[in-house]
């Protein structure tokens, strides 16, 4: 089943007030394409989930989800690198659930797996307790944290195959691997599209089963010269040629 779809069909898919995991940490290894033409559709009241809120200094990746006040709610473990953010939470426009970061992925990992849940000694004696049930094992104490799924996961590869075998690329794999498997629709964005075979079954980070719609995004030199535009225009080294 070829599994590769034009950008556009994707985003029709998204309704107004759906949940969207994006992959991608600090910037790194964000499907940038899927975010652009989300915010360019104008699609609301959105439930984003993501392990961090976006690149330090804001104006890039999901910030501009924010700018355009398309986010409703966010679900991640830190929220002080992206200034978009904190202007809509500080004006009350943006509710904010925090999990500590360890305690974000295994809830994303337990709703992969089809666990009913995952037990945690992170937050015992704190206010991540509040409104949880609480065991004790062998004398330990731990949260009971239900799993964390979503409609949408918008994930980033480095290749493609056209029955949705991913590879990534360094440490873009990040979050990308783990969200990929919590969603009931995920949509590969990637630098190159391959045929099946293309991929080294041992470099295959995300088996097709798990993919439903495999897009292109930049390709890798379209990927470095974004990047490193942004970098100029926040004051930070670029990347030397």
């Amino acid at each position: 089943m070829n599994k590769v779809v034009e950008l556009d069909q994707v985003i029709e898919k998204v309704q107004d007030g759906a949940s969207i995991f994006l992959g991608g940490f600090l910037g790194v290894g964000s499907p940038l394409k899927c975010i652009e033409k989300l915010a360019a559709s104008g699609k609301k009241d959105l439930t984003i989930i993501s392990e961090v809120s976006g690149m330090p200094g804001g104006g890039f990746d999901m910030a501009i989800l924010f700018k355009n006040r398309q986010v409703k709610k966010i679900i991640t473990s830190h929220i002080g690198t992206c200034p978009e953010l904190l202007e809509e939470y500080k004006a009350g426009r943006l509710e904010v659930e925090l999990y500590p970061m360890g305690t974000w992925a295994e809830k994303v990992r337990a709703a992969g797996a089809g666990l009913g849940g995952v037990l945690t000694p992170t937050g015992v004696g704190t206010k991540v307790e509040e409104g949880k049930q609480k065991l004790t094992i062998n004398g330990k104490e731990y949260l009971l944290e239900l799993p964390l799924s979503a409609e949408f996961a918008f994930i980033k590869g480095y290749r493609g195959d056209k029955i949705g075998n991913v590879e990534y690329r360094g440490v873009s794999v990040n979050c990308n691997k783990v969200i990929a498997a919590a969603a009931k629709y995920t949509v590969a964005e990637v630098n190159e599209i391959v045929e099946v075979g293309g991929i080294d079954p041992n470099h295959v980070g995300t088996p097709g089963i798990y993919v439903n719609a495999v897009v292109q995004g930049y390709s890798f030199d379209e990927h470095v010269q974004v990047f490193n535009q942004h970098w100029e225009e926040i004051g930070q080294l670029k990347r030397k040629n």
